[in-house]
C-alpha cells in the first residue's frame, strides 16, 4: 500500500508521468496524424495545468524516499514557474508547428517527459535523484532539439546538443562519485555534516567533486566557459523549441545549482562562490559583447541567455537568502520575458516562411505598430530600464551582492548591463527610425496572446499585486534554503 504522505508530495510529477503515458497511447491509436497532434497538444497543456494545481494545494515542508525528494516552498515556486513555461511553449507550437506539418503527437509527449525531469530536479535532495531528473530532462531535449528531421540545421543542433551534454553529465556524474567517496553519502543533509568537519577544507577529493559537478551544471544553464553550444542550438532548433531551451530547462538547471551548493555545500561556500563569481562575470562579459556583431535574431537571443545566466549567479555569489530570494525573482522575469521574445520571433512570417535575421524588422511600426510597441518593451525590459520588470530583476540580484560586499563583481555586472542595452537598443531604433522592409503575415492570435501576455506583465511587475506577490513567494521559498532575512 502506497503512504498517503508520498502521493501527495510526488502527486505534481505522477500526473505528468501518467499524462505522458495516456497521451502516447491517444497519439498512437488515432489514425489521422495531423488531429492526434493537436488534440495531444491541447491535452498536454491540460495536464500541465492539473499539476499546477496539484502544486498550488501542496503545503508545509515534506520529503520521501529517505530524503532523496523534497517538497517545500522553494520547489513549488519553481516547479509553477516551470510548468506555466511549458504551457505556453506548448501554446506557441501550434501556429508554426502546423504550418510546417510537425504538429505531431509525440512532440508534447517529449515536453512533458521533460517538464517531468525538471519537476524531479527541483525537488532532488539526493545525488542519484538528481541525476535521474537531469537525464530525463536531457534524453526527451535532445530529441525535440532535432525534431524537424528533415533540416540539416535542426539534426546539427540536436547533435551538438547530444554531444555536450552528454559530456557534461558524465562530468557532473564523475564529480558525484568523488563527492560520495570523499563523504560516504550521496544524501544532502549527509554530504553537508560530512563537508562541515575541520579536516574537509583542505580535502583534494572533495574540491574535485565539487568542481566536476558545478561543471555539469553549468552546462545546463549555458554559463561561460560551458555556453558552446547555445548559439547554434538556439539557432538550428524550431523556434517554438528554441523558447522551450531558453526558459524551463534553465529554471530547473538553476534550482539543481541552488539546492546542491546551499543544502549540500555551505560549510565550503568560500570554494563555491569563488567558482560562481568566475562563471558569473564570464557569462555576462561574453553575452554583452558577443551578442553585439549578431544579424540573426535567435542567436542574438542566445546569446543575451547566457549572460542573464550571469545576471542570475550574481544573487547566488551572494550565499544570503536575499541573494537567493533575488535569482528566483530574476528566473521568474527571465521566462515571461523570454518567452514573449520568442513568440514575437515566430510572429516574424513573410507568406509561409519565417525571417529570423534583425534587419527584417526594420520599419515595423509603420506597418505593424502594436508588434513593434510589444517588442520594444521586451527589448527595454531586457535591457534593464525602469520601472519595467527586467529593472527590478537586476535590483534583486545586485542589491544583495552589494550588502556581501561583492563591489567588484556589482560593479562588472552594472557596465555589462550598459553594453548589453546597445543591442536591444539597436532593435528598438530598426523597427522605428528605419526604411520600412517588407510587412510581415497577419499574427496569429495563440503567439499573439502569449506576447501580450509577456509584455503586459513586464509593464504591471511594479504593481504591489503582481510584483510584491512574486517577491513575497520568492522570499518565503528562499528561507526554505538559507535560514535568514530574505526580501
Amino acid at each position: 500500500m502506497i503512504d498517503s504522505t508520498v502521493l501527495s508530495v510526488v502527486m505534481p510529477e505522477l500526473i505528468l508521468a501518467l499524462g505522458a503515458i495516456a497521451l502516447l497511447m491517444i497519439g498512437v491509436f488515432t489514425k489521422d496524424g495531423e488531429a492526434a497532434g493537436r488534440t495531444v497538444s491541447w491535452l498536454a497543456i491540460i495536464v500541465l495545468v492539473i499539476a499546477g494545481v496539484a502544486v498550488f494545494e501542496q503545503t508545509g515542508t515534506a520529503s520521501v524516499f529517505n530524503g532523496a525528494f523534497v517538497s517545500d516552498s522553494f520547489t513549488r515556486f519553481l516547479k509553477i514557474v516551470i510548468l506555466v513555461g511549458g504551457a505556453l511553449t506548448l501554446l506557441m507550437t501550434f501556429d508554426n508547428f502546423g504550418r510546417a506539418k510537425l504538429l505531431l503527437f509525440e512532440y508534447p509527449v517529449l515536453v512533458l517527459l521533460a517538464t517531468l525531469g525538471m519537476l524531479m530536479m527541483v525537488s532532488a535532495n539526493d545525488l542519484i535523484a538528481l541525476y535521474l531528473g537531469l537525464e530525463l530532462q536531457s534524453l526527451a531535449l535532445y530529441v525535440i532539439a532535432a525534431f524537424k528531421r528533415d533540416d540539416v540545421r535542426s539534426s546539427e543542433a540536436g547533435l551538438k546538443y547530444f554531444v555536450l551534454g552528454a559530456l557534461s553529465s558524465g562530468m557532473l556524474l564523475y564529480g558525484a562519485s568523488i563527492l560520495y567517496g570523499v563523504t560516504g553519502s550521496t544524501s544532502y543533509a549527509t554530504i553537508a555534516s560530512a563537508v562541515s568537519l575541520p579536516q574537509m577544507t583542505t580535502n583534494v577529493g572533495l574540491t574535485f567533486g565539487l568542481v566536476f559537478v558545478l561543471v555539469g551544471i553549468a552546462f545546463k544553464i549555458a554559463a561561460v566557459p560551458f555556453h558552446m553550444w547555445t548559439p547554434d542550438v538556439y539557432q538550428g532548433a524550431p523556434t517554438p523549441v528554441t523558447a522551450f531551451f531558453a526558459g524551463a530547462p534553465k529554471i530547473a538547471a538553476m534550482a539543481l545549482l541552488l539546492r546542491f551548493t546551499q543544502a549540500a555545500l555551505p560549510a565550503v561556500a568560500s570554494q563555491w562562490q569563488q567558482i560562481i563569481i568566475f562563471i558569473s562575470i564570464a557569462s555576462m562579459g561574453l553575452g554583452a559583447f558577443a551578442a553585439i556583431g549578431q544579424n540573426n535574431i535567435k542567436r542574438l537571443l542566445a546569446y543575451s541567455s547566457i549572460g542573464h545566466v550571469g545576471f542570475a549567479l550574481v544573487g547566488l555569489a551572494a550565499n544570503s537568502a536575499e541573494g537567493t530570494a533575488g535569482v528566483l525573482i530574476y528566473l521568474a522575469i527571465y521566462v515571461a520575458m523570454t518567452l514573449g521574445a520568442f513568440a514575437c520571433v515566430l510572429s516574424m512570417r513573410r507568406g509561409d516562411r519565417y525571417v529570423e535575421n534583425i534587419s527584417d524588422l526594420a520599419g515595423l511600426a509603420r506597418s505593424d505598430l502594436t508588434f513593434a510597441t510589444i517588442l520594444a518593451l521586451l527589448m527595454f525590459s531586457f535591457a534593464g530600464i525602469p520601472p519595467l520588470a527586467g529593472f527590478w530583476a537586476k535590483w534583486y540580484v545586485f542589491l544583495p551582492a552589494i550588502k556581501a560586499g561583492l563591489y567588484p563583481l556589482s560593479v562588472i555586472g552594472m557596465i555589462a548591463s550598459v553594453i548589453s542595452a546597445y543591442y536591444y537598443l539597436r532593435i528598438v531604433k530598426i523597427m522605428f527610425f528605419d526604411e520600412p522592409a517588407e510587412a510581415f503575415a497577419p499574427r496569429e492570435g495563440r503567439t499573439f496572446a502569449v506576447m501580450a501576455l509577456s509584455a503586459v506583465f513586464t509593464v504591471i511587475f511594479v504593481l504591489p499585486f503582481v510584483g510584491g506577490a512574486v517577491v513575497d513567494a520568492a522570499s518565503a521559498a528562499a528561507a526554505v534554503l538559507v535560514p535568514g532575512h530574505a526580501l
